[in-house]
């Protein structure tokens, strides 16, 4: 028979998204109802292996759920991916007492939470905070709904200036290795092209049907690029357009971090809230080092070990859809 977990920590790591705090609200008050003691690890796998260790009540999370970032803050730690500095963290996690881990992160988060897990015995629950929406196993992850609409609100904002001055906006947003934000956003304001790293960008087409269009008369275009496109993001295509069609005023808007902040929406509260529950809940039932997500507004439970390998994937569905509709 299993061990039965008494005493968990909760930590976030990799970048910050909105949501996290009513994350941490959630598995800190599931916990507290399960007569559980309840632990915040600053910084990440750092706080683990520095010893940066709090105990959290009730009140510890009381007014944090309508707050952006993380206030548990985040951190990389490059020690933690050593097998000298997990004994740290396992030693600084025993001497509590601490028998059940909730990390809210990305894949690095998850596959260093496997890793941990497999070499001691601490059982991880990995729940998906990122503003990308690039893991496989859950329809929508901690961050990206808010994210994505601040996008959407820029580039609404954008394209009035577009309109007034007859100007083709290339826009960045984020999305280092995955296009979610700016299918999303895209597909939501009307842009004209959605260039992602999902698919290889084919600058001649992207040329021909602006020509097109310009012949049209349709002088007002919004290119939204993922900043992980194989191209090189908005300076570069921009700097393409230019050169090609020297006619066409091209101006370039980067988003940048604007995205990872602001008070979450009402879906990443309600989504963090649920899967942190869900994450103290798998830790009492037994179910251990899994990923917990949502699939088609079901609890969907994934093994750590291959919540790691699988990544979201684009469908050819979307990009039609994108093609169809920006003609």
């Amino acid at each position: 028979m299993e061990k039965k977990v008494t005493k968990i920590g909760v930590l976030t790591s990799g970048g910050d998204s909105p949501g996290m705090n009513a994350c941490i609200r959630a598995v800190v008050r599931t916990g507290l109802y399960h007569g559980l003691e309840m632990f915040g690890i600053l910084r990440g796998f750092a706080g683990m292996v520095e010893d940066d260790i709090i105990p959290m009540e009730s009140q510890s999370v009381a007014n944090i759920i309508q707050r952006g970032g993380t206030i548990l803050k985040t951190a990389r730690c490059k020690e933690f991916y050593e097998p000298e500095g997990r004994k740290k963290a396992y030693q600084n996690l025993k001497k509590r007492g601490i028998d059940g881990l909730v990390i809210i992160g990305g894949d690095g988060s998850f596959r260093g939470a496997q890793i941990f897990s497999n070499e001691f015995d601490i059982p991880c629950i990995g729940l998906p905070g990122t503003i990308d929406k690039d893991i496989a196993g859950t329809d929508f992850t901690i961050g990206f709904d808010t994210a994505v609409n601040t996008a959407v609100e820029a580039i609404d904002k954008i394209r009035d200036t577009a309109e007034a001055h007859d100007r083709l906006f290339v826009i960045e947003v984020m999305g280092r290795d995955a296009g979610y934000i700016a299918l999303h956003s895209g597909i939501s304001t009307g842009a004209e092209n959605i260039l992602i790293p999902e698919r290889k960008t084919v600058i001649e087409d992207i040329i021909l049907q602006l020509a097109e269009k310009e012949r049209r008369k349709k002088l007002v275009n919004i290119i939204v690029v993922a900043e992980g496109d194989e191209f090189g993001g908005a300076d570069e295509v921009a700097k393409v357009i230019t050169q090609r069609m020297p006619q066409q005023e091209v101006r370039v808007c980067i988003l940048g971090h604007i995205q990872r902040g602001g008070s979450p929406s009402c879906m990443d509260r309600v989504i963090a809230s649920r899967m942190g529950f869900h994450a103290v809940e798998s830790l009492i039932e037994g179910r251990h080092n899994v990923f917990v997500g949502i699939v088609n507004n079901r609890m969907n439970y994934l093994p750590l070990d291959e919540a790691v390998k699988k990544r979201q994937r684009i469908s050819e569905e979307w990009m039609n859809i994108v093609k169809i509709l920006s003609s």
